[in-house]
């Protein structure tokens, strides 16, 4: 399975806004975007006007690098929400929020969608009373979604529900 491994903070002030990909460190003093805005690399941002393409091209690049998808696994979500009626972009949100991983970072079981992949591949999750272990299973909106009946499960669960809680009062 291929992922991108690049910095989590790199990522972020390469797109110039935060993505949250560190989870609560985002939201500290710590994050490295607060501390330099500029783009990563010698010369930063050199063009002050964009391209329409590039404009495109950044926005599809951020979305990638929010939801930890690679380029071939994007484009499949992108025929998909083509194929649905309406609005392609709105369809693509959809497909993409419906992922597990992504719902259990939404739900507040985990601090980051990173964190979230990690539980679900290391089999901490049920959806169904089935464990799945593929962070891209898409969720419909009946399913139900548990941590195993596992007691290092539950623990993990609750103080990533408990720390999240915390960190937004």
């Amino acid at each position: 399975m291929a992922r991108f491994v690049d910095a989590k903070c790199k990522q972020c002030r390469t797109e110039g806004e935060k993505l949250f990909l560190k989870g609560a460190r985002c939201e500290t003093v710590k994050c490295p975007i607060s501390k330099r805005e500029r783009r990563p690399g010698m010369h930063g941002w050199k063009r002050t006007k964009s391209s329409e393409y590039s404009i495109r091209l950044r926005a599809k690049q951020k979305l990638k690098k929010t939801y930890g998808v690679l380029e071939a696994q994007f484009r499949c979500y992108y025929q998909l929400a083509d194929q649905k009626r309406g609005n392609t972009g709105e369809n693509l949100i959809c497909v993409l929020e419906s992922r597990l991983d992504n719902v259990l970072y939404r739900l507040g079981f985990a601090q980051s969608i990173a964190q979230a992949r990690q539980l679900i591949n290391h089999g901490h999750v049920t959806v169904n009373d089935r464990k799945v272990d593929i962070a891209s299973f898409r969720v419909k909106k009946s399913d139900v979604i548990k941590p195993v009946a596992k007691e290092k499960s539950e623990k993990l669960f609750k103080e990533n529900y408990d720390d999240i809680g915390a960190a937004k009062k």
